[in-house]
């Protein structure tokens, strides 16, 4: 049995439901979890936990900068274990960049980070327009219709494949 920290950043909550998801996959596989939002602090630390997983969400192509921050601040401790991570981003809706190695924003920030995590994944996200700001939903309507996404503002659109988060659920239970 293993002592299992999943820290994470989400702005709208799907990237906390994806966590959530992973939570209830790896405890079924008797292992102690606990979810943490990054802006939280675990119950113990860092050092104490045999696997830490952290999962992003991108907003506007970038990672939230708490997680850049806590990757930074804990390089050392996160290359020196099994550690894993995960984005959530819209753009991986598209099966072309849905992998670690074809999604633009995981390949950017594994060329930023000085971790090189021993697991990483990437799932789609969600649109929902009546979660959003003006600003936001206008913004994010521009992008989806540059990129031919769901534009109409009545939209709530699930991307995230949730039997790939079970997945790899079940291989951060085994590793």
């Amino acid at each position: 049995m293993a002592d299992v920290l999943i820290l994470y950043s989400s702005t709208d909550g799907q990237t906390r439901r994806i966590c959530e998801r992973l939570r209830d996959v790896i405890a079924q596989a008797d292992h102690e979890v606990e979810l943490v939002s990054i802006e939280d602090k675990p119950v113990r630390a860092l050092a104490k936990y045999d696997r830490i997983v952290v999962g992003a969400r991108i907003r506007y192509g970038k990672h939230a900068p708490e997680v850049l921050r806590f990757i930074h601040d804990n390089a050392e401790l996160l290359n020196a274990g099994p550690h894993a991570f995960f984005s959530v981003n819209v753009v991986a809706r598209k099966p072309e960049k849905d992998a670690p190695d074809t999604n633009p924003y995981v390949v950017k920030l594994l060329r930023q980070i000085p971790w090189r995590p021993r697991m990483v994944e990437v799932f789609a996200g969600r649109i929902d327009y009546s979660l959003y700001g003006f600003v936001d939903r206008q913004m994010i309507r521009f992008i989806m219709w540059i990129t031919k996404g769901p534009t109409a503002l009545d939209t709530v659109a699930e991307f995230t494949n949730w039997g790939r988060v079970e997945a790899f659920g079940r291989r951060l239970s085994r590793f």
